[in-house]
């Protein structure tokens, strides 16, 4: 457990607990609301745009620019009224999302993630959830897409330090969802043909309540 734990979140940093996970359910408001406000909301880039279908770059720096960046990925996910957004979804190659997401609980958590990979689990352990599912890059559709009820993902914070997060029930989806988006897959990807057909059909259909990068 951290020392300084006001000083550690201050400075972007969470603490974790006895199994090394970071803990990402405490001064969610606070927390939140400090990214939003530097950051200036950035739209969305929608299914069909390139950078969302190719795996993006690592982070590597840990810098100012990635800092803004994670300001304005807090103020883009908050202007749509999301619970996660990976930086490709607002035009950015590298593999860093955030999230403020409940979880079936009820409890919220609120984290940024840098070169997540998702941890492979045992076979005991993959119970499916064949819940709806969304995209803010597929704006105005929804499926059914089966996904294990629990999920870890390994990676950095925003200052490079080793962290472990993990979840259940939807935040374990959004996980694994964010996760996704920056290996280049949509969930509409790990859909049949015809479910995926029907998905973009409820796209064209609809009309997205938040601004988007329109493709050419």
């Amino acid at each position: 457990m951290a020392q300084d734990t006001e000083q550690q979140y201050s400075n972007g940093v969470l603490p974790v607990d006895d199994e090394g996970f970071v803990i990402d359910t405490e001064n969610c408001e606070e927390r939140e609301t400090a990214y939003r406000e530097r950051g200036t909301y950035r739209p969305i880039t929608v299914v069909g745009n390139p950078v969302l279908h190719k795996e993006c770059k690592d982070v590597t720096e840990f810098d100012d620019d990635l800092a803004k960046l994670i300001d304005d990925m807090f103020a883009s996910q908050r202007g749509a009224s999301g619970v996660g957004v990976a930086a490709n979804q607002v035009g950015v190659d590298l593999k860093v999302f955030v999230y403020d997401c409940m979880d079936d609980e009820g409890v919220r958590h609120v984290g940024v993630v840098c070169n997540p990979v998702l941890r492979e689990l045992p076979a005991d352990r993959r119970r499916l959830d064949d819940s709806g599912e969304g995209c803010l890059s597929v704006p105005t559709a929804y499926a059914d897409l089966a996904r294990p009820d629990y999920a870890e993902v390994t990676g950095q914070d925003e200052k490079g330090n080793p962290i472990k997060v993990r979840g259940s029930g939807y935040f374990a989806r959004c996980l694994q969802h964010e996760t996704d988006h920056l290996y280049g897959y949509l969930y509409i990807d790990r859909l049949s043909k015809r479910e995926r057909k029907d998905a973009l059909r409820q796209m064209a259909e609809g009309t997205p309540r938040y601004p988007v990068v329109a493709n050419d």
